[in-house]
């Protein structure tokens, strides 16, 4: 997994972070975490159109042509053998003295992307996780998948702090999203998610979650529920890339329904596993 691209080129992995790049120093750049089962890049198009997206919402320019980001991307995944693991893409406003103000438009964004094996975590999905509250401080634009992770990164700390594996956030009483994943909780076998708008990232194995339940005949309620519903909740899930699908069965040391992994959340979790085994898409 020595094989890095930086910008357009695949080079030997190796210090290529300038002091002066404004991902650095300000957090000015756009990332994706893309799964990768089989050899195969599982809904790479959904993650370059969310890429595209977050870096108009920063009017920051993407350098390369999407058609030849994906290629590179492929190259990447072919040259470091990866069966089984991520994809990291981030990019950059690019390297400039440091003002607050965007350099000017000679400046070139800088696109750095890495590979890593991770295995698919079996022992989660069966078992399930435990889970804390903790209040979500983060910003008002959390639909924009920004380098600024900060208060993501202090929540899932209190988290393991306290023996947790995630913390789920709340605005006000309203449940938003996890620190690194999003919600869902099942209710009398109808499914509820916060809806995507400004205060959550659209992940998208959650996009992916919501089609398969309308192939599997599950009503998704894309609304906004409170934390009692949340601790009232038949079953509790998270989803994010590569952690796919995990049942939460505790919430704040309290068991959720059975304290068991629910049936809802595994019908749909067999249903994402049919997909990536392997996956289908490139």
């Amino acid at each position: 997994m020595n094989k890095i691209l930086f910008n357009d080129r695949i080079i030997e992995r190796e210090n290529v972070i300038d002091i002066e790049d404004r991902g650095y120093q300000f957090g000015d750049g756009v990332y994706e975490v893309i799964g990768v089962y089989g050899g195969k890049m599982f809904m790479l198009d959904e993650h370059m159109e969310r890429l595209k997206r977050s870096a108009d919402e920063i009017q920051l320019k993407i350098p390369l042509i999407i058609n030849d980001l994906k290629n590179k991307l492929r190259e990447l995944v072919l040259i470091n053998n990866l069966e089984e693991g991520i994809i990291y893409l981030q990019i950059t406003r690019g390297v400039a003295p440091r003002w607050h103000t965007f350099p000017d438009e000679t400046v070139s964004p800088v696109t750095i992307a890495y590979v890593r094996s991770l295995k698919r975590m079996t022992d989660l999905e069966k078992n399930g996780v435990s889970a804390i509250l903790t209040e979500d401080i983060r910003w008002l634009r959390c639909d924009i998948k920004t380098l600024n992770l900060l208060p993501n990164v202090l929540s899932k700390q209190k988290a393991v702090e306290n023996s947790a594996f995630e913390a789920i956030m709340h605005r006000k009483n309203i449940v938003t999203e996890a620190s690194s994943s999003n919600v869902f909780i099942v209710k009398n076998e109808e499914l509820f998610t916060h809806p995507a708008n400004n205060f959550i990232l659209n992940g998208i194995t959650r996009k992916k979650v919501i089609q398969l339940c309308e192939e599997l005949n599950l009503k998704v309620n894309e609304e906004t529920f409170t934390v009692d519903t949340l601790l009232q909740a038949d079953e509790v899930f998270i989803t994010a890339t590569k952690l796919d699908i995990i049942p939460v069965v505790k919430v704040n040391n309290q068991p959720i329904g059975t304290g068991k992994p629910g049936n809802v959340t595994k019908k749909i979790l067999h249903k994402f596993q049919s997909l990536i085994q392997p996956a289908t898409q490139t």
